[in-house]
C-alpha cells in the first residue's frame, strides 16, 4: 500500500480525501450521496422548520421579516395551499395562546393523506381554533374551496386596527382560494381562463385576467383586512419568487386596470363572447385597490418568503459538504424542455470530467448557447464553469452540481411518469455517451413527494443506464417517445432507481444533484483516484 501513497499522490489530494478503487463500482456511494442530499432539501424546507424560523416569539412580541409585532389576544390566521396544513400547525404551536380565530383551506384528502404517511406533526390539535376545510379536488376550484375562500373573506373583513393577521401561503393556493367577483359564477371564470389557455395566451395573460375577476387574488385579501395588519409567510413554489404570481398574489397590491383586461381578450377575439356577468365586472372603473386608500392597504402588509427553492438549494449545499463534496449551486431558475435541460447537464458533466487539463472550448460555447432556452443566465454559467475548471486544476474530488427548477414535458404518449423522471432518463442517455463514461451521478426530484401521478418523486441515473437497459430487455427510446418514464424506472433494476419519499408535505419546486467524480487526469498509475467517492 505504501507504494501507493507517493509524495505526488499527496500533492493532489487534501488530507481529508480517501483513496478508491477505479475498478470498484462508485455508484452506489454516489448515489447514496446524491439520496442524502435531496433528503437534507426536503427536510429544510418542512413546514415546521419555516414557519419556525418565519416567526420568531419573544413574550408578546412577535418578530417577522425584521418587524415586531405586540400579542394581546388579538390574533387571526388564516391560509390556503398544499403545505398550509403543516405550516399553520406549527404557527398555532408558537402563537396559540394568542390566537382568537382561524380557517385554512387544503387539498381534499390531506389530513387522511398525511395521517396514513405518519405525518401526524403536520395535523392541527382536536382541540384547535384553527377550522381545516378541503377543497379544489384534482387541483381544480370547486364549489368546496369557494366556500372556504368566503369563510376566509368574511373572517378578514370583521378585523380591525387592533387586530393582527397571520396569513400562510403555498403553492396550490390559487384553486383553494377561488371568489369570482360577483356577479360571475365560479363556473363562468373558469370557462373563460379555459377559453384564454385554449387561444394561446401566456402564463402572464392568464394571471393578469384571474385576478381581475377575483375579489381576493391580486391584493384582494389584503384590502378585506384592512385596517388590520397583515403578516403573510410564503413557502414559493414559482421561479424567481414572484410575490404576485405565488397563489396570484392575494397579499400582493394589484396594479391591474380593465382596460388591460380587454386589451387581453381583444388580443384572442374573445371579447364578444363573454358572458354578460364578466362584462359587468369589468365595466367597474379604476382597479379596485382605490377603494381603500392603496398606500395605506400597503403599509399595513408584510411579506415574507420563508421557503423557496433557492434556501431548499442551500440546504443541499451545507449537506453535501458534509459528505465530503464540493457543492456549486448552478441556478434556482431551471426551466424549459426536459430534453433541452437533459442536454446541458450532459454538457456540463463533459465539461468537468473531459480528459486532459483544459476543457474543449467548444463546450463552453455550447453551454452558454443553451442558457436561455433553459432560463438561467449566462452569468451563472460562466460562473459555474469557471469552479468546475478550477477544481479540476487544484486537483479537488467528486463536485456536486446543483440546480432547480420546473422544466416542462412535452406529452407525446399516454405512460405513466412526471418531469422528474424522465429528465433522469434523459440525462442518464447523455451520460451514456463515450464522451462522458465518467462515472457521474444525477437526481432529480420533486419536493412535493410527487412527480406526476405517481408514487415517485423522481428517479438517480448515471452512464451505465444504456447498458442496464440492455441487459433487462427495457425500450429507453419507446419509453420517452410514450412518456413512460415511471413504467421504465419501476422495471429497471426492480426499482431501485426510483426516488420514493412519500408525501414530503412540502413544496418548493424541483432540486436537481449531479454529482461529478474527478476528471481522468486525476487517476494514479495504479488505477486509484483521488477523491472521497
Amino acid at each position: 500500500m505504501a507504494r501507493l501513497l507517493s509524495r505526488s499522490l499527496y500533492l493532489w489530494c487534501p488530507p481529508w480525501m480517501g483513496l478508491t478503487p477505479l475498478n470498484s463500482r462508485s455508484m452506489s456511494s454516489l448515489e447514496k450521496r446524491a439520496r442524502a442530499v435531496f433528503s437534507a432539501v426536503v427536510e429544510g424546507v418542512q413546514p415546521d422548520i419555516v414557519v419556525r424560523k418565519g416567526l420568531e416569539r419573544h413574550g408578546n412580541k412577535l418578530l417577522v421579516g425584521g418587524q415586531s409585532f405586540t400579542l394581546s389576544n388579538n390574533l387571526y390566521v388564516v391560509g390556503f395551499g398544499k403545505a398550509v396544513l403543516g405550516m399553520a400547525a406549527e404557527a398555532e404551536r408558537i402563537v396559540g395562546d394568542h390566537l382568537i380565530k382561524g380557517v385554512v383551506s387544503v387539498p381534499h384528502g390531506i389530513q387522511n393523506t398525511l395521517q396514513s404517511h405518519g405525518k401526524e406533526k403536520m395535523l392541527l390539535e382536536n382541540n384547535s381554533k384553527i377550522t381545516v376545510m378541503e377543497g379544489a379536488k384534482h387541483n381544480l376550484p370547486d364549489a368546496d374551496a369557494q366556500k372556504s375562500a368566503e369563510c376566509i373573506r368574511e373572517l378578514t373583513s370583521a378585523l380591525t386596527e387592533k387586530d393582527l393577521l397571520l396569513v400562510l401561503i403555498s403553492g396550490g393556493g390559487s384553486a383553494l382560494l377561488p371568489a369570482p367577483a360577483p356577479p360571475m359564477s365560479l363556473q363562468e371564470k373558469q370557462d373563460v381562463t379555459r377559453h384564454l389557455a385554449a387561444a394561446g395566451a401566456t402564463i402572464q395573460e392568464l394571471n393578469t385576467v384571474r385576478r381581475a375577476l377575483s375579489l381576493l387574488k391580486g391584493g384582494g385579501l389584503a384590502r378585506c383586512a384592512y385596517p388590520a395588519q397583515v403578516m403573510a409567510l410564503i413557502l414559493s413554489d414559482v421561479i424567481g419568487d414572484p410575490l404576485d404570481l405565488i397563489a396570484s398574489g392575494p397579499t400582493v397590491r394589484s396594479e391591474t386596470r380593465p382596460e388591460e383586461v380587454w386589451a387581453i381578450f381583444e388580443r384572442y377575439k374573445l371579447s364578444d363572447s363573454l358572458p354578460s356577468s364578466v362584462k359587468e365586472v369589468l365595466s367597474k372603473t379604476g382597479p379596485r385597490w382605490v377603494q381603500k386608500q392603496p398606500q395605506e392597504v400597503k403599509d399595513h402588509v408584510l411579506n415574507v418568503v420563508i421557503g423557496s427553492n433557492t434556501i431548499a438549494l442551500e440546504c443541499a449545499s451545507r449537506k453535501a459538504s458534509e459528505l465530503g463534496l464540493r457543492p456549486v449551486i448552478l441556478s434556482p431558475g431551471v426551466c424549459g424542455d426536459v430534453r433541452s435541460v437533459a442536454t446541458l447537464y450532459g454538457l456540463l458533466a463533459c465539461f468537468a470530467c473531459s480528459p486532459g487539463k483544459e476543457p474543449p472550448s467548444e463546450l463552453a460555447s455550447q453551454i452558454l448557447q443553451l442558457g436561455p432556452e433553459v432560463g438561467i443566465e449566462s452569468w451563472d454559467l460562466c460562473r459555474t464553469m469557471n469552479v468546475l475548471e478550477h477544481e479540476r486544476k487544484e486537483g479537488w474530488g467528486a463536485t456536486c452540481l446543483l440546480a432547480g427548477g420546473e422544466p416542462t414535458v412535452q406529452l407525446t404518449g399516454k405512460g405513466s411518469g412526471g418531469r422528474n423522471q424522465e429528465l433522469a432518463l434523459r440525462v442518464g442517455l447523455e451520460l451514456s455517451s463515450p464522451k462522458i463514461r465518467s462515472g457521474a451521478v444525477f437526481l432529480s426530484g420533486g419536493t412535493d413527494g410527487q412527480d406526476g401521478p405517481t408514487d415517485a418523486a423522481g428517479a438517480v441515473t448515471d452512464g451505465e443506464l444504456i447498458d442496464e437497459a440492455k441487459t433487462q430487455g427495457l425500450d429507453i427510446d419507446g419509453s420517452l417517445k410514450n412518456n413512460d418514464s415511471f413504467t421504465f424506472f419501476s422495471r429497471l433494476s426492480e426499482g431501485r432507481r426510483l426516488l420514493m419519499p412519500g408525501l414530503t408535505g412540502t413544496n418548493v419546486m424541483d432540486v436537481h444533484v449531479m454529482l461529478l467524480p474527478p476528471p481522468p487526469t486525476l487517476l494514479t498509475p495504479d488505477g486509484f483516484v483521488c477523491g472521497n467517492n
